[in-house]
Parts: structure tokens; C-alpha cells; sequence
């Protein structure tokens, strides 16, 4: 019971993970923007619902106001930044997400603070009872079908075709005729909405929220997940999520199979270079990602 509780937990975990992975894959992978403080967004969905959620609003309002809080985050972020050239973006939404945890850690009065927020109702519980990770296991792959399918109908449609456009050379776009910042301001609006559900079933799922979980580092998580599937791939971002999971996942059992007398803490560090060198070698071999956009029509 217990591995199948833990299959069941890290497979949620893909599915939001996956969703995260597919909003990024559309500011990066279709539209060529430098988006470095992406775990903004996931936290702006985590906290609006669970703030909501703990003070006795229903699930489905925490997502709503979650994601479209997101995507006004997006849109405060990309105005005045995505008009100009270089990586000011990237820069912007560093500084933006490094902002917004500090808000996050200091703002007691509603955050709680480093003490984060326990107790987050889960939508429902009473229904299912033991039975409940399954459930949410279901809910989540059904939010992932859905991302996926809608990202998908969108890159195969006119909109999706100028996203790419851009990405190639967005002076070729612009004198087509394509409003150029329009353009990317859309998909980074959308790249955030996902980013705000993703982080809505991630404070679902796990019932605690805190600003240790919005570090950067999380951003850089998901960039690899892009990466490693392909950039411009949906399926690829399926598949780097399930890759990068299984990679830390499987290495913490590494301290079962050593025979070495290590410490824990030796143990810990000589699974994070075993995460590092599998993932140097997969890059090795497939430099433009698994599902990159060279495999991607085969």
C-alpha cells in the first residue's frame, strides 16, 4: 500500500509539474521568451487559492482567481518589458519573482510568512476518503489533458504559426504585418494562467504553502523539463517533467544499493552528481531534447 501511495503521489506530482512545464513551453518553446522567474506565477495560483480556500471559498473560485491573478501578473510583468530588445525580460522576471517571495516571507498579515499557510482545504475530501489520492491523481490528469490538448490546438492554429514567426526572427514577423508585442504579450499572459493552475493543485495537493517553496531554483526545474523533452514540444514537455522526476525520484533510493559506509549527507550529495551526470549524458545524446522540433513532425 505504502509504494502505491507513493506511485500515486509522484504521478500528481508529474501532472502538475507537466502543466508547469507545458505554460513555459509556450513562452519559451513557441514564442522565444526568457522567462527566468517563471515559479512567480506557480506561487501568485498557490497562494491566491490558498489564502481564498482557508478564509471559506470554494475550490473552483481559488483556481479561477489563481490563474487570472497570474495572468495579471504577466501582463504588469510583459507592458513595459517586452517592447524593448535583449534579455530585459529575463532579467525583469528575475527580479520579479525575487520580489514577490520576499513579499511573500514579510507580508505576515496575509501570507503568515515563513510560517506559510497549513490547512488548505482539498476539494472533495469527504467524498472519497481513503480513496483520495486516487481522486486527486484523476483531477490532475484531467487539468493536464486539458492544458495539453488546448496548447496544442493553439500552436497548430494562425496564432500559434506567428508565435513561432516570432521566435524565428520577429523582424521578419513584424513587417508581415503581425503586432509583434501583442503577440508575445498573449503568450506570456498564457504561459502564467498555466503557471497560476499549476500552483492551485500543487497547494491542493500538498495542504501547506510557504515561501521556501518559490525559490528560483524551482524556475530552473522546469526550464530543464523543457529542455531535456525538446522546446517546442508539448509532448517533449511531458516527457522531460516524467524525466527529471524519476531522476531525483530514483536516486533517493541510491542509499539501498551503495555498499559504501556513507554519510547521509555524502549520500545526498553523491545523488545530486548522479543527477547531474544523467542528465549531461541524455543532453549528450540529444542536444535539441528528446522530442525536439527536428523529431517532432516524425
Amino acid at each position: 500500500m505504502a509504494v502505491y501511495d507513493y506511485l500515486i503521489a509522484m504521478l500528481t506530482f508529474w501532472c502538475i509539474y507537466a502543466i508547469l512545464a507545458i505554460g513555459l513551453n509556450i513562452i519559451w518553446g513557441y514564442t522565444g521568451l526568457i522567462n527566468i522567474g517563471y515559479v512567480a506565477f506557480f506561487a501568485i495560483g498557490a497562494y491566491s487559492s490558498a489564502i481564498l480556500t482557508t478564509g471559506g471559498h470554494g475550490f473552483l473560485t481559488g483556481l479561477l482567481v489563481g490563474m487570472v491573478l497570474a495572468g495579471l501578473a504577466g501582463l504588469l510583468v510583459g507592458i513595459p518589458t517586452l517592447r524593448l530588445r535583449a534579455d530585459y525580460l529575463a532579467i525583469v522576471t528575475l527580479g520579479f519573482a525575487e520580489i514577490l517571495r520576499l513579499l511573500l516571507l514579510n507580508e505576515t498579515w496575509l501570507t503568515r510568512g515563513p510560517f506559510g499557510i497549513p490547512g488548505i482545504p482539498q476539494p472533495l475530501r469527504g467524498l472519497f476518503q481513503e480513496s483520495y489520492s486516487t481522486f486527486y491523481l484523476a483531477l490532475a490528469l484531467a487539468a493536464l489533458a486539458t492544458v495539453y490538448l488546448f496548447s496544442e490546438r493553439l500552436v497548430r492554429s494562425p496564432f500559434g504559426r506567428v508565435l513561432k514567426a516570432i521566435r524565428e526572427d520577429e523582424d521578419v514577423a513584424s513587417a508581415l504585418g503581425k503586432n509583434v508585442f501583442r503577440y508575445k504579450l498573449q503568450s506570456l499572459v498564457l504561459g502564467s494562467v498555466t503557471a497560476g493552475a499549476a500552483g492551485t493543485l500543487f497547494a491542493h495537493f500538498i495542504t501547506f504553502v510557504s515561501p521556501e517553496q518559490y525559490e528560483s531554483i524551482q524556475t530552473f526545474y522546469v526550464w530543464i523539463m523543457v529542455v531535456l523533452g525538446g522546446s517546442g514540444s508539448n509532448r517533449g514537455a511531458l516527457l522531460g517533467a516524467l524525466i527529471l522526476i524519476a531522476f531525483f525520484e530514483g536516486t533517493r533510493f541510491l542509499k539501498d544499493f551503495l555498499l559504501l559506509p556513507l554519510t547521509p549527507d555524502r549520500i545526498a550529495a553523491a545523488r545530486l552528481i548522479l543527477v547531474g551526470l544523467l542528465l549531461i549524458i541524455l543532453m549528450l545524446y540529444r542536444p535539441q531534447g528528446v522530442f525536439g522540433e527536428r523529431y517532432a513532425a516524425r
